[in-house]
């Protein structure tokens, strides 16, 4: 992995062997923990301001998952690189570090399927959800499956691009931005992790993963995990959506609407899937307002 600057990235870290792997994570501050889980093709360098906005108030844990960030980069033979076995990483990270709850998770992108998959497990261990442009659930019938995704997913030319040309990952800095352009040192961090053949296998597996038929693996999974999203409506939930993502877009707030119809909604017009990149300190403000009017006790989240 490509150094990051200190200036764009300023945390020490830390890692815990999780199922067999060493897992690099973010663990900042003291208080209610808050619990942000990344998506493809990202790493914790994602919440980076918003941890710098929360530690003073909250216990951050950031993990990076396996395969990205700072993490172990398994092979296939040694990794499962599927949803639920991310899943089952969260839920063992949290309880080696002693992440008891109540917890408030911050999801994004894959984050969404991988936390509420660890939250329809521990429904009483979630105080509260922030989404961010992600989903846990199927592809909503009124939208239909992105052809750059489908390349990626389906073909051996959308696989070679991504491992030997980073593809995904490079594209995503430029695509997933709409309100700004991302400034060359944020793009460089956000690819650093993906510099090689080898450490780019989770930014195709993570593609190759979405369950889109019956006979898909996870999709069962991911359809009970959708059904049971209703419990959720009984607590706080926030959900800052950049409408100009060209996957999570209006027909994926919908269904969470839908799901979640007490959630407080703010769209952004002109931002898209990198939301908490593009919309920045506005959104972040917004966060942080809603954490501070739906306090939660932090004595059994506190760092140790």
């Amino acid at each position: 992995m490509r150094p990051v600057p200190r200036d764009l990235y300023p945390f020490e870290g830390r890692y815990e062997t999780v199922n067999g792997h060493r897992m690099h994570l973010l663990d900042e501050g003291e208080g209610p923990p808050v619990v942000m889980v990344h998506g493809n093709p990202t790493w914790s360098f994602y919440y980076r301001n918003l941890v710098l906005a929360l530690r003073d108030t909250h216990r951050c844990i950031v993990p990076d998952h396996i395969g990205c960030g700072m993490s172990d980069v398994p092979d296939d033979d040694t990794y499962d690189y599927h949803f639920q076995r991310r899943a089952d990483d969260l839920e063992a990270l949290l309880d080696q570090i002693g992440v008891e709850g109540p917890v408030t998770l911050v999801l994004h992108d894959w984050g969404g399927m991988i936390g509420m998959d660890w939250a329809d497990r521990h429904p009483d261990r979630v105080a509260r959800l922030v989404l961010l442009n992600t989903a846990a659930f199927h592809l909503p019938s009124t939208k239909p499956m992105p052809k750059r995704l489908s390349i990626v997913r389906d073909s051996s030319v959308g696989a070679f691009l991504v491992r030997g040309f980073n593809a995904f990952s490079g594209s995503a800095t430029w695509m997933a931005m709409a309100r700004t352009k991302m400034p060359k040192r944020v793009r460089d961090a956000y690819t650093a992790p993906y510099d090689t053949w080898h450490n780019r296998i989770a930014t195709l597996r993570f593609v190759q993963d979405i369950p889109l038929s019956e006979a898909d693996r996870g999709f069962d999974r991911i359809s009970a995990v959708s059904e049971n999203l209703p419990q959720f409506d009984d607590r706080p939930v926030f959900i800052g959506w950049g409408l100009k993502d060209f996957v999570f877009d209006k027909h994926f707030l919908a269904v969470w609407e839908q799901k979640l119809p007490s959630a407080e909604v703010v769209r952004y017009e002109d931002a898209g899937h990198y939301v908490l990149e593009d919309v920045g300190a506005e959104l972040i403000e917004r966060i942080v307002g809603f954490l501070g009017a739906h306090p939660v006790d932090g004595a059994a989240g506190a760092a140790e």
